[in-house]
């Protein structure tokens, strides 16, 4: 079976599909492995390659679709807003075992926003329909698409639901937020749903999820074939589980203090690497610790103490007071 066919088989099931969100510098290889080991997603989104005139596929993006750990499916997403060298790399990525290519339309980063690409080519959408034309055509497996509502307003999807529709988007994920919002609260689930609804292709909905309850109220609010998951999923790497055991009934595993404690550190090994020195590697998980602040009693806290860390030991430490809490 291909990629691309185990991707229809999971999305021809009644169980939403379930897809690990695309974070640059946090979900790559190391972590896509993590996550297999507590059940993970259906479906995996490679960190975005950068596309542009003189560009070439990252490798150690490339390194998550050569040796894939997961045994679920993976869709290579691109960034950027040249046409042909947007679909040069499409044709190059279908030499790998992908299921298909996906086409960003909503990273709030400024450095890419300011670029007019990710999000900030939300602002033009008569570009936008010129590379849904030209990638549809380039590529010949699944191509996906994930997007924002707008960049400063909510009414851009409503000009993109037709366009995505036009040409033949075979999956699209929205985050019901816009561009200039970035992960401040007020997402806009109606939003998703009205769009799924005028939309002939399955739909994945993205946006502050962050527990199996959140996941069955969007769903049915919604309408849609499934969930996309990041920064819950970080902190929680049982949630797709959790998620699936709602969906079918089943009593809902709810991790204990010492069960976090043993997925921070499969964590730290994780994102680290051997002959490193112990402040780089300690710098490099609080990027996912960033993430673990929500639902504890004391988030402001845990940030502040966290941040200041420059040990494995002190990492740790902070980890075990505010699980405890």
């Amino acid at each position: 079976m291909t990629p691309t066919q185990h991707l229809e088989t999971l999305l021809a099931r009644p169980e939403p599909l379930l897809a690990l969100a695309p974070m640059q510098d946090v979900t790559d290889l190391e972590f896509w492995r993590l996550m297999a080991r507590y059940g993970g997603a259906d479906v995996y989104y490679t960190e975005y390659f950068r596309v542009h005139p003189d560009s070439h596929l990252d490798k150690p993006i490339l390194a998550s679709l050569i040796h894939n750990p997961t045994g679920r499916p993976a869709i290579a997403q691109m960034i950027g807003n040249d046409i042909p060298a947007l679909v040069r790399s499409a044709k190059e990525l279908q030499h790998y075992n992908i299921a298909a290519v996906d086409l960003n339309l909503g990273c709030p980063a400024p450095v890419v926003y300011k670029k007019c690409a990710g999000g900030g080519l939300l602002r033009d959408v008569p570009r936008i329909e010129g590379i849904l034309g030209a990638l549809r055509e380039a590529v010949s497996i699944k191509f996906t698409v994930k997007t924002r509502l707008g960049f400063d307003d909510t009414e851009t999807i409503d000009a993109l639901v037709p366009l995505f529709a036009k040409h033949g988007v075979d999956l699209l994920t929205i985050h019901g937020r816009t561009v200039l919002q970035m992960y401040r609260d007020g997402v806009r689930y109606d939003l998703i749903g009205a769009a799924t609804a005028n939309l002939p292709c399955p739909v994945l909905a993205n946006g502050n999820i962050n527990s199996h309850v959140d996941a069955a109220e969007v769903t049915q609010q919604t309408g849609v074939r499934g969930l996309m998951l990041g920064r819950g999923a970080i902190r929680n790497p049982w949630m797709f589980d959790q998620i699936r055991q709602h969906v079918r009934g089943q009593p809902v595993f709810e991790p204990t203090p010492e069960d976090r404690m043993r997925y921070v550190e499969e964590l730290y090994e994780c994102v680290t690497t051997p002959n490193t020195r112990e402040l780089d590697m300690v710098n490099r998980i609080k990027k996912h610790l960033n993430f673990f602040a929500w639902g504890l009693p004391d988030a402001e806290g845990f940030l502040n103490t966290m941040r200041r860390c420059t040990t494995r030991a002190g990492i740790m430490e902070v980890c075990r007071r505010a699980f405890a809490a």
